[in-house]
């Protein structure tokens, strides 16, 4: 194990971080606000840790698999460490395992909240724990590698521990280059969501937040009401934006690189939009009745689908009302989740397209002993060692996802609500059903608790490996 690069990298992230906080140094200027003052002093911390750390890249530069998921899980333990100190050092969020937790909430782009009343914090806060959406939502340290010269040797150890989904490929043979394009593309997605939102008659300040919690497919907003309090064409144009975030960036690189025809033909891609509108579809039949229109059964149907789909958590409406049926529909959302490669959370649509079709793939095998069938996913047969990765991921993720849900259930609430609270931070959603729905906050629920979900949000953007290697004693043995 590498100590001293991981070393390099975690002071690296931390002067990065320092410098992030400088934006909302400058809203609290704006705005004439004294917590400020708060992010400024943290931001001296970081850099002075960064001295310490990352002012000399170490001589030995070997860096491994191993290495890469450890300081991807390290950086962002630390990351969120120091992005809650000025809620707590402000008292704006009085406890730190509060403030943790509503930044491991942003910086995770879930969205899950223990505030009860968003508008009493000032509005460098608000900017801030809305800007960590945007921050984690293509990865830190992929940004990182973006601006760095760090040698390739590495780069990609850290790209795969980092990015959403199954499989990260290089987009060009250079990964700082690759880096570079995600971002330019996540770059302009963002600007033309806040120009849209904008001049749609949006305040800039909250245009600005609602942007970056949709980039992120985050979810944090500016109002108590999330987004019921704007317009209809603003809701519309953050349900078209939400979904243009949760489709593989690697699609928009090759339409950019003219190979549109080969974007056009992504499986992943359309197998999501399939599930957006079939689900959208069935929910506004099972709610019709409730609203004035169909047209206003589809439009609150749409938002909600696809903001559960894309794991961004924003909402219109209390969802938790709704018939058992659309209830049960969105819940299964939270688990199938968005494109790989993209910002959302979730299982992925990539994995269950490719488990799906491995189930058929075995029931032919039952049928036809000596037929000979492959997998195969956008035009290309899987691999058995995916096939097998596949499988362990499910395996790891079910254990944690019910081992989470027996520990939250010594609070003693109904199981529901235990239920859905881990489905919503397991897979970086943000609301859950019950006394977790969009009307509530997950406040009221143990510091263990808290912890676990804590966890499981970074365990789930993570991909679940990079922070479990953390617990192994093998991943810090001298070889």
């Amino acid at each position: 194990m590498n100590i001293r690069m991981i070393a390099y990298f975690l002071g690296s992230i931390l002067g990065l971080e320092g410098i992030l906080m400088l934006l909302p140094c400058l809203i609290a200027l704006i705005y004439q606000e004294i917590a400020g003052l708060y992010f400024l002093a943290v931001a001296l911390l970081c850099w002075i840790l960064a001295a310490l750390f990352a002012r000399k890249r170490p001589e030995n530069a070997v860096f491994y698999a191993r290495e890469g998921f450890v300081s991807v899980s390290l950086c962002w333990i630390a990351l969120s460490a120091f992005g809650a100190l000025p809620f707590y050092l402000s008292r704006q969020i009085p406890r730190y395992e509060d403030a943790l937790f509503e930044v491991i909430s942003g910086f995770t782009t879930t969205g899950s909240s223990i505030l009860s009343d968003v508008e009493v914090l000032d509005r460098c806060m608000l900017f801030w724990r809305s800007f960590t959406h945007w921050i984690g939502g293509m990865g830190v340290l992929v940004f990182l590698l973006a601006i760095l010269p760090m040698g390739n040797g590495y780069n990609m150890h850290i790209m795969r521990a980092e990015s959403p989904g199954p499989t990260v490929g290089k987009l060009v043979p250079r990964v700082r280059t690759t880096a570079k394009i995600l971002y330019q593309i996540y770059l302009f997605l963002t600007v033309a969501d806040f120009l849209a939102l904008f001049l749609s008659g949006m305040p800039w300040f909250d245009a600005l937040c609602i942007t970056f919690g949709t980039a992120g497919t985050g979810g944090f907003g500016v109002l108590n009401s999330s987004m019921a309090s704007y317009s209809v064409a603003q809701q519309v144009i953050t349900t078209i934006f939400l979904i243009f975030f949760g489709i593989n960036f690697n699609v928009y690189y090759l339409a950019l690189a003219g190979k549109l025809r080969e974007a056009l033909r992504s499986e992943e891609v359309r197998a999501y939009l399939v599930i957006i509108l079939a689900s959208v579809l069935l929910i506004t039949w099972n709610i019709a009745g409730s609203f004035s229109s169909i047209f206003s059964a589809f439009q609150q149907a749409a938002f909600q689908v696809v903001s559960i789909m894309t794991t961004a958590g924003f909402s219109t409406l209390d969802s938790d009302l709704w018939p058992s049926f659309s209830k049960w529909i969105l819940t299964t959302l939270m688990f199938v989740g968005a494109c790989a490669g993209s910002t959302g959370g979730g299982l992925k649509v990539s994995r269950i397209v490719i488990a799906v079709k491995n189930v058929f793939k075995e029931l032919q095998s039952l049928i036809l002993p000596r037929s000979v069938k492959v997998v195969r996913f956008e035009g290309k047969a899987v691999e058995d060692a995916t096939i097998r990765c596949l499988g362990a991921y499910f395996t790891v993720y079910a254990l944690i996802f019910f081992v989470s849900v027996i520990i939250l259930s010594l609070d003693g609430h109904d199981m529901e609500t235990n239920f859905t609270a881990v489905a919503a931070t397991f897979n970086n959603i943000g609301p859950g059903f019950s006394d977790v729905g969009a009307s509530c906050n997950f406040g009221f629920y143990s510091p263990l608790s808290k912890f676990v979900m804590m966890f499981d949000m970074l365990a789930g953007r993570l991909e679940l490996f990079p922070m479990l290697m953390l617990f192994s004693p093998r991943t810090w043995a001298k070889e």
